[in-house]
């Protein structure tokens, strides 16, 4: 993310304690957010992209946090680990049923947090994941929610070219959305992203 990563571990860990905590970690691949396992017992990250979770095995690896973890290379609703708490890393926007998602994590565990961007997120427009973050938030919406937090941040790039290779891997409507970004630089897009713990 070209953003504060720093940040959104910050308002991570504050808004729930993960110390002591065995954690079920699901889109955990990338090892964007690894420090939040500092003090938690133990971790199991599971995602399903091979090249992801060796990003966060390298990242565990370098802050010292690599015995914490397990790592699963699966989608999470074939896994059944347990756990204190089930963690959704900016993923359950992308998944095909996120009704079916939380319905599995309340199964392995008392607690589930959910960060995730934001509806109305100008970045996730952008991405072309809006619709994804709309059904997300609804699933969760249906919910016992004990407590949110919704978190203002920023997307930052040097030029459209930055911005356009960060999503080249998008679906096509995100190319046709970034076009009104092009011949800019110093380009800002809002991030807002969201907590919940059910």
């Amino acid at each position: 993310m070209a953003t504060d990563v720093a940040d959104i571990v910050r308002r991570l860990t504050s808004f729930y304690d993960f110390a002591g905590r065995a954690i079920v970690a699901v889109g955990a691949g990338g090892g964007q957010l690894a420090e939040y396992a500092r003090e938690a017992a133990r971790v199991v990250a599971v995602d399903p992209d091979a090249a992801a979770m060796q990003r966060l095995r390298t990242a565990a690896d370098a802050k010292g946090l690599v015995e914490r973890y397990t790592f699963l290379l699966d989608d999470f609703l074939a896994v059944r680990p347990r756990g204190d708490v089930v963690l959704f890393e900016f993923c359950l926007h992308l998944m095909g049923d996120p009704e079916q998602a939380l319905d599995h994590a309340s199964e392995l565990a008392p607690d589930v947090v959910v960060i995730d961007h934001a509806p109305g997120s100008r970045w996730m427009w952008h991405a072309a994941e809006d619709g994804g973050v709309e059904r997300a938030w609804s699933a969760v919406a249906r919910r016992h929610v004990k407590r949110t937090l919704e978190v203002r941040a920023v997307q930052l790039f040097r030029d459209f070219e930055e911005l356009a290779a960060r999503l080249a891997a998008q679906p096509p409507p995100s190319r046709e959305r970034i076009e009104s970004q092009r011949g800019r630089v110093d380009i800002a897009i809002d991030m807002p992203y969201r907590l919940a713990l059910l």
